[in-house]
């Protein structure tokens, strides 16, 4: 399923819709969705709040098996920022001698299974996948 989202964190609730309705359709095990929407979450959030000067909608694409998702964020018209180059965070670090920024990109490096980040013509397209866990 694709859907363009304005660039809006108001579109939040429908994000969550749609990954709600392609896990129902694809019966995509619901173990992974928590993991799915949080960081289609972190990486929408992002672009809406770095790429302020663009105007064009965020596309979303969802797609998936009983054993997992795979996602697709583009966003058209940016500059190149590329999600899976690493970054000084210090995880060890307070709440308040933390430097704010790079958190939630690195939570979510750490969550998903696999990351890739392509650009081209001034559009941005992160990818992303998440599998079920196998039993023990």
């Amino acid at each position: 399923m694709i859907r363009h989202f304005k660039r809006s964190f108001s579109e939040l609730d429908a994000i969550v819709t749609m990954t709600e309705a392609v896990f129902n359709e694809k019966a995509i095990d619901p173990s992974i969705r928590f993991v799915v929407d949080l960081a289609i979450e972190e990486l929408f959030t992002n672009m809406v709040k770095y790429n302020t000067g663009a105007d064009h909608d965020i596309e979303i694409e969802i797609t998936g098996s009983p054993t997992g998702a795979q996602v697709s964020l583009r966003d058209f018209d940016v500059d190149r920022f590329d999600p899976t180059q690493p970054r000084d965070v210090d995880i060890e670090a307070s709440a308040g001698a933390r430097t704010p920024g790079g958190l939630g990109i690195f939570l979510v490096m750490k969550m998903v299974d696999s990351v890739s980040y392509e650009y081209q013509d001034r559009t941005s397209t992160i990818r992303f996948s998440k599998g079920v866990e196998p039993l023990a």
